[in-house]
Parts: C-alpha cells; structure tokens; sequence
C-alpha cells in the first residue's frame, strides 16, 4: 500500500469510527531503566556530555527496544502510531550536543515505526496502521520571555524554529510518516512555527499529508501556557486545514473533558484527545489504571466529543487496550457545520457577526 493510499484509507476509516491513537512512549521507556550506557550505545560511547534522558537518541541506540514499544501498541488495536521523536529537533537536542542529529534521528524514527505498522498490516491486511510523525514543543516558547526582569527577551524566534521544525519535517516525511503530529503545544507561536514549516516540507517533497494539531491546558485554568482558551487555540491554527484538532497531555481525562468539548463545539474538523493517565502523585507517578481511564473516556465517546482518542503521560498498552473496548462500539462525532463568519484569536476568541 502506497502513502497515498493509506491516506486514503485514513480518510475513510475516520469516517466510519473512532481511531484509536497510541499511549506514552516516555512511560513505556522508563520501564526499561536505561542507565548512561544504554543510551549512549557503542556509537556515543565517547560522547561528552551525559544523554541520559535523550528519548530520541535511543533510535539510534535501542531499535529494537522502541521497535517493541511500537509493537505493544499495535498489538493493543491501536491504529496510528506516533514515532519516538518528540524533542528530535536541533533545539531540543542541543542540549545534549546532538543538534547535527536531527534529520537521522527523525529519520530512523519514522523507519522504525513504519516498519511496526507495515509487519502488522502483514498480519492482518483488512486493518490499515498509520505513522504520525511527532513534533513536540521544544523546549523554548517564542511568545513568554524566560527572563523575568526583562519580558521583551525571548529564548527563540519564529524564523529558528521553522528551520528546526522543518529538518524535523523532512526526516519524518523520508522515513514514511503518514501524517505529521504537532503536538503538546503550549505555546501557539511555536505550533504556527511548525504548521508553517511542515508545509513547506511538503513543498520540498512533493508531497502532502495530514496534520494533527494537539494542545495542552496547563492547569485547572482552561489555558494553554501562553494564555489562550481552547477555542482561541483552535482558530489560530485553523488556517492550516489540520486533520484533527484537540488536546493532550497536562490533565487527566476527568479534567480535560471541558476544554475539548469547547473545541468539539466549533472545530470543523475531526478531534483528538489523548490525556494523562490521571494526574501525577507526589513521586511523579500516574496511578489511573487502564479500566479507570477508560470508563472515563467511554462517554467522552458516547456524547459525541471524539473521533482519534488515545492517551498521554502514564498510558500504556493495558490502558490503549480497554480504551478501545470501551470506545469502539459508538460512532465517531459528526463534524458540524460552522456559519461562516470571521473568527479571530488573541487570548481570547473573537467571532464577529
């Protein structure tokens, strides 16, 4: 099966059902309990700065390792896969001394979650597997300063993190993403930064394939970290014509119910959510076991609100499991018709007419 004609087949299956998407690759990775050597491998054993806690670098390091991640989740019925490349922009991994990694990191991600999703269609051909390339935040915000005594100075600009965001791109695309991920967006500046540079990657490649933009509300406030409500986060980035818009991360999915209903309610696309496995405790734990998770997301599903849902920090392929069983016998939500009318964002939404 060709790109094209699994997008095809994408298209047809959201239409048809709710999609399952996978859960938390971090959690999965920190049941390994890698030391400093496994994940450096023998090819940066002699690397000079620590990269322990450099996820990304261990496609590189542990395939097979991530390979049986993404195996985990496929064989809990998940239908898209997320490849292990969240912090794989230079940015990110210039913390470690890795930025030069870039593109062969995203690169060997997308090939190895491809290769997941192509042996388990092998087993079961009636059952398309896609590949979402992930594109996380970075690790700077290019709306807040991170110096309080002087708010005009920022960590990163627009123009920076398109290039970053753009090599990302571009190894996703050549390692055989099906769609791409914008994802954990706390900052909207940032998530513009990586609409813009995705298409330009298209550009490049000739090619055009889905996005997924997904925010997170930071806290019981109802906002992204730079300030906007879910409704303002989704008509700033609606001009990049995202596949599905929605949230994850930050919240359990107790919590975050309200805030993806709002976008539910004027999104003119499909809706994702893939939430925490509740909230963290006090060692940094999630403790919302797979049948809890999933009785709360059931009637997410029943009263209309989703159609890709999965989860977030804590989640595993138990909790991907019985979210399936517990979603899969509702129909997928109804994009509803929208009048037309102007729809602007600052902080706030603003409709006018």
């Amino acid at each position: 099966m060709t790109r094209e004609q699994r997008i095809a087949a994408l298209k047809q299956a959201a239409a048809g059902r709710i999609l399952i998407f996978d859960g938390a690759m971090g959690t999965m990775i920190q049941r390994l309990k890698l030391d400093e050597a496994g994940y450096r491998g023998a090819r940066f054993a002699a690397h000079p700065r620590s990269v322990k806690g450099n996820n990304d670098l261990l496609v590189l390091t542990q395939p097979e390792a991530i390979a049986d991640i993404h195996r985990g989740y496929l064989e809990a019925g998940t239908d898209i896969v997320s490849t292990n490349s969240f912090n794989a922009q230079r940015i990110s991994l210039a913390d470690y001394g890795m930025e030069g990694l870039a593109y062969e990191i995203n690169l060997a991600a997308a090939r190895l979650a491809r290769a997941a999703a192509d042996a388990a269609m092998t087993d079961a051909p009636d059952q398309p597997r896609w590949v979402a390339g992930a594109l996380g935040p970075t690790n700077r915000t290019a709306s807040i300063s991170p110096d309080v005594n002087n708010p005009g100075f920022r960590g990163v600009n627009f123009d920076e993190l398109v290039e970053a965001y753009q090599e990302q791109a571009r190894g996703l695309i050549d390692g055989g993403a099906d769609l791409l991920l914008i994802e954990t967006v706390f900052d909207t500046l940032n998530a513009k930064a990586a609409g813009y540079a995705a298409l330009q990657a298209f550009d490049e490649a000739g090619v055009e394939l889905p996005i997924i933009v997904s925010g997170t509300i930071t806290d019981r406030s109802g906002r992204t970290l730079s300030g906007q409500t879910p409704e303002a986060f989704y008509f700033s980035i609606r001009h990049l014509k995202p596949f599905a818009v929605g949230l994850n991360c930050a919240l359990g999915a107790e919590l975050m119910r309200p805030y993806l209903a709002e976008i539910a309610a004027v999104a003119e696309t499909l809706t994702i959510a893939y939430p925490n496995a509740g909230l963290p405790n006090a060692m940094g734990e999630y403790d919302e076991g797979p049948h809890d998770m999933a009785c709360q997301l059931g009637p997410w599903a029943k009263d209309g609100l989703l159609n890709i849902v999965g989860g977030c920090c804590g989640s595993t392929p138990e909790h991907i499991a019985e979210i399936k069983a517990h979603v899969e016998k509702y129909p997928p939500r109804q994009v509803p018709k929208i009048e037309r009318k102007m729809r602007l964002s600052g902080l706030e939404p603003f409709v006018h007419g």
